[in-house]
């Protein structure tokens, strides 16, 4: 696919350089499905991909003007300390500044240390208002995504906001304590499934507002600026691009986000395990 403006951008402020659809057989008898987020090891040329089934998968990976290699390396399950297998609910993955991984999760508030290999090393201390489940809207919204930035450290965002508010201010959390509010998009349903920290320190994510098969289905690729806030730490945001599946871009439940080089990111969706869904690999380029 040669480059292209994706429809729905706002102002031109993303390119779409390629798209794939990912669909591999069987590895050490795991499934390749139920994609969640992303996280890329620059320095090895590793692509790490978490499965919110409790799977961890490897990928070979370099990126330029197209995705130069892609390709599937090893896939683990996800185990306790004392090597147990799990099945977690995983739904954010990132690397911190030692280059190890780090998960976030749902179903219980928990963000973790974990190995190359998807062992769990060691949890992290949660802000003391996020640690209770009772918090969040359910027990399926908890720590959608996970990110580390230079500045704050490990930052975290819940699908929904907490304490049961239905509206649309959103928060970007550093286990460190500090808080960054947003507006979440006007639409029913509107979701935060990924984030990750851009070249400028500000944040990169993604919302999604699903309503039903009869009603469009919305992804919205949006730049909060952790710079631009005020005194209330409500900050400025800014839509990049508006996905929606009536203009032809389909039911893609895209959850995963990567930083992959200057200026240029992947997203992944989740096929939910379901076979007849596509699980969706796009990487473009935010545009200055």
């Amino acid at each position: 696919m040669t480059p292209s403006v994706a429809k729905g951008t706002v102002n031109h402020k993303i390119t779409i350089l390629e798209q794939k659809i990912l669909s591999f057989k069987k590895r050490a008898d795991i499934p390749f499905e139920g994609l969640s987020d992303l996280s890329y090891d620059k320095k090895n040329h590793k692509l790490y991909m978490i499965g919110d089934r409790g799977y961890l998968y490897v990928f070979d990976a370099s990126f330029d003007k197209k995705i130069k290699k892609l390709k599937y390396s090893k896939a683990y399950h996800i185990k306790t300390k004392d090597g147990k297998v799990i099945h977690p609910d995983i739904e954010g993955l990132t690397h911190n500044a030692k280059n190890q991984l780090i998960a976030s999760f749902e179903r219980k508030p928990q963000i973790s240390l974990i190995s190359n290999t998807g062992k769990i090393k060691s949890n992290f201390k949660l802000p003391k208002k996020l640690r209770d489940k009772s918090v969040y809207k359910n027990a399926n919204s908890i720590f959608e995504g996970v990110a580390y930035h230079k500045k704050y450290g490990i930052l975290t965002v819940a699908e929904h906001p907490i304490n049961h508010k239905n509206n649309r201010n959103q928060t970007i959390y550093s286990l460190k304590g500090k808080e960054w509010h947003f507006k979440a998009e006007k639409y029913p349903n509107s979701a935060v499934t990924a984030l990750e920290v851009m070249d400028d320190g500000n944040i990169i994510l993604i919302e999604r507002a699903y309503n039903g098969l009869s009603n469009p289905f919305y992804i919205t690729i949006k730049k909060v600026y952790l710079n631009k806030c005020n005194k209330k730490r409500e900050c400025k945001s800014e839509v990049l691009a508006l996905f929606n599946s009536n203009e032809g871009w389909g039911y893609n439940n895209f959850e995963g986000l990567a930083k992959v080089g200057k200026d240029k990111f992947v997203m992944i969706s989740d096929n939910n395990g379901r076979s007849f869904l596509p699980t969706a690999f796009t990487y473009f380029k935010v545009n200055k």
